[in-house]
């Protein structure tokens, strides 16, 4: 049986027990331009490559600021980013009119994956084609969360995801255990390292392909501009770039779970390579 009998629909199974239009959606995170979440004990870093879809256009913003302690970062369908982005916006300040405080993150994240999920069960709509890293600071600490087109949610300790993103996961496994304690500089130094693993040999990383945003404790979630930017690439200058070999993912480095019982990443193998899109 062919797969496009079964993925015109988001609530028809396929025989194997597979939502197509999830796992399309799901691809489409995977085209985007990758991006980089990481946090240590102070502050949440996220570092997102920039596309231009040709050479006469901008660079697409990829980080969005939700809150004074919250940003998020994208990967797939932009247009779905601008709505998420717009509700939790809207959650993050009825949250402060009501309680004259700021709405805790996984409260939020809740709340987002309850809206995500209706979009896999309902007939009349579609899955959203776009993955985020979502990183804050409350009342519990730093904090990385990414959510999945699934409706999935994961608290991460450090995370990428986007397109050849395997490598920067590697990088940030092996050094998992060092970014607990690191201050800023180091921090946004890591992920700077581990979003060049995503590059082709013959890019590199500029203040026009990158940029940086960031949140910790008293200090309000901040974007950098390009030259704030700079001084950070030239940290990293000139080392020798360490482009780890693709390895299976073991998954989301989530705080709830030891090495020995992750989840596999969900990834789905996916026979979609004829379903292109824009992403981003």
């Amino acid at each position: 049986m062919f797969r496009n009998q079964y993925d015109s629909d988001v609530t028809v199974w396929s025989p194997q027990g597979r939502l197509h239009q999830v796992e399309y959606a799901m691809e489409a995170v995977n085209l985007g331009s990758a991006t980089v979440g990481l946090k240590s004990d102070s502050h949440a870093v996220l570092i997102a490559l920039k596309r231009a879809s040709s050479e006469l256009s901008a660079y697409q913003k990829k980080i969005i600021n939700i809150d004074d302690h919250i940003g998020i970062t994208i990967s797939g369908l932009t247009a779905d980013a601008r709505i998420l982005s717009r509700f939790m916006r809207s959650e993050c300040l009825n949250y402060k009119y009501s309680h004259d405080s700021y709405l805790p993150l996984n409260r939020l994240i809740s709340i987002l994956g309850n809206k995500m999920q209706v979009c896999t069960q309902r007939y009349d709509r579609r899955p959203y084609g776009v993955g985020l890293l979502v990183a804050g600071f409350d009342d519990r600490g730093s904090h990385i969360y990414q959510t999945c087109p699934s409706a999935n949610y994961y608290d991460c300790r450090a995370m990428s995801i986007g397109a050849r993103s395997q490598s920067a996961r590697t990088y940030l496994e092996k050094h998992l255990d060092k970014l607990a304690g690191c201050n800023l500089e180091e921090l946004i130094k890591h992920g700077l390292r581990a979003l060049r693993d995503t590059l082709p040999a013959e890019v590199e990383l500029s203040t026009k392909n990158v940029s940086i945003g960031y949140v910790g404790k008293e200090q309000e979630f901040k974007i950098l501009d390009e030259e704030e930017t700079a001084p950070f690439l030239r940290l990293i200058e000139g080392e020798e770039r360490r482009g780890a070999p693709p390895e299976r993912s073991l998954g989301p480095l989530r705080e709830d779970q030891g090495e020995e019982d992750r989840d596999p990443q969900a990834a789905v193998g996916l026979e979609a390579a004829d379903h292109t899109m824009d992403t981003d």
